[in-house]
């Protein structure tokens, strides 16, 4: 028991309360603290209205004002440890959604010269001019550099080497096409007044070298590829009739505007079939490894175990440039193996069906082992004791996987299937790194690609397309991807009874 002293009136040996010189450096810390914050949102606030982006202004404006509420409010004192993480929030969670929504339920799309969609018939012409014009089969192939002059102009020289081991080079500008009198033996720094561009500036810029009908004299098209350029004589392969129809003139198919199903349904349908067959291979895969290494009687489990599981230590992205190279029509190992199996040599990545084939197959490989991982842990988790009760009611092997062993492995890596179709729905890296969503689908006035999903099809639209960046239709597309994996969340909250087994423990 503590001893009084009278004189003081405090328990010997309690702590010395805080002095009031202490409680005043904190609170001159808090108050600078505040205004320098105060001063930076206003700073924020001003320039983003100067910009005319009110969003953002009323974004920070909120992130000051009730920063200060929450300070000087002594009731809301527990949230200022939460201060930084709610700023966070506001800013990169609750704004971003509003502004997507708002920008959905706009026209923001073609910012480009017209800001608005094309009429039926400016899009046929497009399709004409763009997307349907090539050179003539006799054209000749060149190596290329791209150039750029200040105003924004683009041109390339073109070189190729003759039969008598010389070469001949060509200046190609917008509108014009040069023979030069002498072919230089690497391409100059400057020419015509334009600017050699670098690797990484063509590589970001290709789009724009593509753009073959702003080369030539009219009568000559330049088609610019990544690693080649073609010259020849101009020769449109789409004929637009003005009856909505567009003919292809080479093969004679006679295409028809389709209002009802477009694009985009196309591509949600693969979309929805690539994530379906993903979780079923991955997890088929996946078990029957797990599987084989639950055997007691398998030798070097651990040797095993560890080289299957080498597809999901690396990085995704490795792994899929790799099989990039080796699905490579012309220098690929599978592409070799599979042109001595069948004798001929498939186009895995530029065949529409053997492209998606092989991202299935990719995706596979990747997603194998953490089912495996997953599988493997569930199968541990059932009682022998079990498989005891089946074997002596005399249950067969088949019996006892499809009746007892598949069934509680379901509850168990049920939930994990239903978020690895959600991962794969919007499994962006894979179709940017192995396809680039390609092959094209001829005549699309939009980037679109038969391997294209959802996601990377909204990424093409509002950042790769040539026509103007359609941030509209690209964020209607965003809150339509975002409300399918609500519902299958839901789904799989429903499927394992989460809400219910937490509403148990409160």
């Amino acid at each position: 028991m503590a001893v009084v002293n009278p004189a003081v009136g405090a328990p010997k040996g309690a702590p010395t309360p805080k002095t009031s010189d202490n409680n005043l450096l904190l609170t001159i810390v808090k108050y600078v603290g505040l205004t320098v914050l105060n001063a930076f949102g206003l700073i924020l606030v001003y320039t983003f209205l100067n910009q005319e982006n009110i969003g953002l202004a009323v974004v920070s404006g909120i992130i000051v004002l009730g920063t200060n509420i929450i300070t000087f409010v002594p009731g809301l004192a527990p949230l200022r440890w939460m201060l930084p993480g709610l700023a966070l929030v506001v800013l990169l969670v609750l704004y971003p959604i509003s502004y997507t929504l708002q920008t959905a339920f706009t026209n923001m799309g073609n910012l480009g010269d017209n800001p608005h969609p094309l009429p039926r018939g400016r899009a046929a012409a497009q399709i004409v001019r763009q997307g349907g014009v090539i050179s003539s089969p006799e054209a000749l192939e060149y190596s290329y550099n791209g150039y750029k002059n200040d105003a924004g102009q683009y041109a390339v020289l073109l070189t190729r080497e003759l039969e008598d081991g010389t070469l001949e080079a060509v200046f190609a500008t917008q509108g014009s096409l040069i023979t030069l009198p002498e072919a230089p033996a690497e391409a100059p720094a400057t020419l015509e007044g334009f600017t050699l561009m670098t690797d990484d500036q063509m590589r970001t810029e290709r789009n724009q070298l593509q753009r073959i009908e702003d080369w030539g004299d009219g009568s000559i098209a330049v088609t610019i590829t990544r690693r080649s350029a073609t010259v020849g004589e101009r020769f449109t392969l789409y004929e637009f009739n003005g009856t909505d129809t567009i003919t292809n003139r080479e093969t004679g198919a006679v295409y028809i505007a389709d209002d009802a199903t477009g694009f985009l349904v196309d591509i949600f349908v693969w979309t929805v079939t690539f994530s379906i067959a993903s979780v079923i291979l991955t997890f088929v895969f996946g078990l029957a490894m797990a599987l084989v290494l639950n055997d007691p009687r398998l030798p070097g489990k651990f040797i095993i175990r560890s080289l299957l599981i080498i597809p999901y230590a690396l990085p995704g992205v490795i792994s899929i440039v790799v099989w990039r190279a080796m699905l490579n029509t012309n220098l690929g190992v599978v592409t070799d193996i599979a042109e001595g199996i069948t004798g001929t040599r498939p186009q895995f990545l530029l065949d529409p069906w053997l492209a998606k084939f092989s991202i299935l197959l990719v995706n596979t490989w990747l997603g194998y082992p953490y089912m495996m991982l997953v599988c493997s842990g569930a199968l541990q988790a059932i009682s022998s004791d079990v498989y005891e009760a089946a074997a002596v009611d005399g249950a067969t092997s088949s019996q006892r996987f499809w009746r007892i062993t598949l069934p509680l492995l379901l509850v168990a890596v049920g939930p994990l299937l239903i978020a690895s179709f959600t991962f794969n729905f919007n499994n962006y890296l894979l179709i940017e790194a192995l396809t680039f969503g390609d092959p094209p689908i001829p005549s699309s006035p939009v980037p679109a690609g038969y391997t294209d999903i959802l996601i990377s099809y909204t990424y093409s639209l509002a950042f790769g397309n040539d026509r103007g960046a359609d941030y509209g239709y690209a964020s209607a597309i965003a809150i339509v991807i975002f409300a399918i994996v609500a519902v299958v969340t839901l789904i799989q909250f429903r499927f394992t009874r989460q809400w219910e087994q937490v509403g148990e423990n409160v």
